[in-house]
């Protein structure tokens, strides 16, 4: 694993012990050299490198694709493109991946990565607040992954749970928020209230079952009942 990939991996608190953990990573499929490409620019190129979700999360990312095969994928929170193109790789063959973001300096490096992929045709990019375009999108949605900026992630949740077929699946992230989501809670940490709400959301929901992964930041799959 060369140097910028292993920074990717390293940018949240190990849940595991680190040894553990790398034995994890070294035991998993590694990614295609189209993300390794990726991954590299935006760590030469793009502020805040390490929000990239990394090698092994991307891996978990398209294992869950590939095991529903969904046919219309949403993702809340575009960055460089990095956890879209994973998602895409288990879509079905006529399927859509739409991803929104709100930086538009983003969007051409994003197409730039995309158009290299074998996914470019089934990705389409939108720019703009995320809950300005769900209701414009008139469809729905087999698997939705949210990464975007906590203090909405409730926000997000109610936009997108009536548009999501039986059984669809919603990925959320950061759900650990590097382990504060069990430290004394500062009273202006807007963030991390907000997640602690989510998280009960996603607990208590019933239209929807639940298991938070204490993959890196943590990782929520909630199935549609």
């Amino acid at each position: 694993m060369d140097e910028i990939s292993t920074f990717a991996e390293i940018k949240y608190m190990h849940f595991l012990p680190e040894n553990i953990d790398e034995y994890v990573v070294s035991h998993s499929a590694q990614e295609p050299q189209y993300l390794n490409n990726l991954t590299r620019e935006t760590y030469q190129k793009i502020l805040q490198p390490r929000m990239l979700s990394g090698p092994y999360q991307g891996r978990v990312l398209s294992m869950i694709s590939k095991l529903i095969r969904p046919k219309t994928i949403l993702e809340i929170g575009t960055f460089t493109g990095y956890s879209a193109l994973c998602l895409a790789e288990g879509l079905q063959k006529e399927g859509t991946l739409h991803t929104i973001d709100i930086k538009e300096e983003l969007v051409d490096f994003q197409r730039k990565h995309f158009d290299a992929s074998p996914y470019a045709q089934h990705i389409q990019q939108h720019l703009g607040q995320a809950l300005d375009i769900i209701p414009t999108l008139n469809t729905t949605f087999d698997l939705v992954f949210i990464d975007a900026d906590k203090r909405n992630y409730i926000n997000y949740f109610h936009a997108i749970i009536d548009s999501m077929n039986p059984n669809g699946i919603i990925l959320s992230d950061n759900v650990l928020w590097s382990g504060k989501v069990v430290e004394p809670l500062q009273e202006k940490d807007i963030d991390t209230k907000t997640l602690l709400e989510y998280n009960k959301l996603l607990n208590e929901d019933k239209r929807i079952e639940t298991v938070l992964l204490p993959i890196r930041d943590g990782l929520t799959v909630s199935r549609v009942i």
